[in-house]
């Protein structure tokens, strides 16, 4: 019986077996850091699979239309002059399968053959089991080894970053990479293009903070700190410019919203923090932060406003996702504009 395990410690220990030459016969694989995902996906097939006999023992299948009866008569299918097979099949949702599918996923979790690997891949496709289907989480539990791969610590991405531009002769410092990390988000899918492109920009053998501003696409949660920044630095052009360049993007308003309600959230904890006499570590925890770089930017943000302030800006924030949800034909971008000219005012 698979032992029960945390996320990270089924990570790591589905690392350690791959070093260590040992694949199981079952695998679910998901989470939102693909790179990692397919990263590994391929040191399993090297694993497995000879070169040269890959269209013999290795068979991809896609989960639409897919019957457990196909998928049982491929696994049953004998390697051929290789010691295992290995099955990758994509967004098939076990735990969606009809009652009759379902009997027939769980006989065949626990009749695997022992020359075949089975991974389950959830790619577009949320994993998300049943715990009310107790014999088929069972099955799952007892004989898949599920392994979700998630963004790295920040000390695990840095050194990658590094890596990686190192790749194509750049250095970057701790710090550098660290705003990218902000800047650009922390999963490794998105950030391989943007490292490329700041790689080819850079004049000099070192990325430097200009470099990475000049041709990095922010994600949405750092465009929403420069635009919450302005506003406590009372530059009104500023934040309505920053608002505008979203609204052009075509950012839904309603996400928009969203992230900037959150980022006053966090403002508003970072001044309590302050006024409790908290440092950075006491953020970090209370947002499962991943560095501190994050954090010292709070704090500095926050050093700017008020508790009271902040109160008020959290409120204005929540009365208009209320309406933006429950009010029809509002006039969603005018009222971001507008939620801007109060928060403005409520800083004089």
């Amino acid at each position: 019986m698979a032992k029960k395990t945390t996320k990270n410690e089924a990570f790591q220990k589905f690392k350690a077996d791959l070093k260590a030459g040992n694949v199981g016969c079952a695998y679910i694989f998901h989470g939102e850091e693909s790179y990692l995902r397919e990263h590994y996906l391929g040191e399993v097939r090297k694993l497995l699979i000879p070169t040269g006999f890959e269209e013999f023992n290795y068979h991809k299948l896609e989960g639409k239309d897919l019957t457990v009866q196909a998928l049982s008569e491929m696994a049953e299918a004998m390697p051929m002059l290789a010691e295992r097979t290995l099955i990758v099949v994509t967004d098939f949702d076990i735990f969606k399968l009809n009652e009759d599918q379902r009997e027939r996923m769980i006989a065949f979790l626990e009749d695997i053959p022992p020359y075949c690997c089975v991974v389950f891949v959830y790619d577009t496709v949320e994993y998300k089991p049943n715990r009310t289907l107790k014999k088929l989480l069972k099955a799952v539990t007892d004989h898949v080894e599920t392994v979700e791969f998630v963004a790295q610590d920040a000390s695990d991405l840095t050194v990658w970053i590094a890596r990686r531009f190192k790749a194509l002769d750049k250095e970057i410092d701790r710090q550098t990479a660290e705003h990218l990390i902000f800047l650009c988000g922390g999963l490794m899918t998105g950030l391989i293009p943007e490292i490329s492109k700041i790689a080819a920009y850079a004049k000099g053998k070192t990325i430097t903070v200009k470099d990475i501003e000049a041709v990095a696409d922010p994600v949405l949660s750092a465009e929403v700190f420069r635009l919450s920044d302005a506003v406590l630095q009372g530059d009104y052009n500023r934040a309505a410019a920053i608002l505008g360049d979203l609204l052009k993007m075509q950012t839904e308003p309603i996400l928009i919203l969203a992230a900037l309600g959150s980022q006053m959230r966090r403002i508003y904890t970072a001044r309590i923090a302050i006024d409790a006499g908290r440092d950075k570590y006491w953020l970090m925890e209370l947002w499962d932060m991943k560095s501190d770089y994050p954090a010292k930017l709070l704090l500095s943000a926050a050093k700017k406003t008020t508790a009271a302030w902040c109160a008020d800006a959290v409120k204005m924030c929540q009365v208009l996702d209320r309406r933006m949800k429950s009010e029809r034909g509002i006039d969603a971008e005018g009222e971001l504009k507008m939620l801007l000219v109060r928060l403005e005012a409520q800083r004089k």
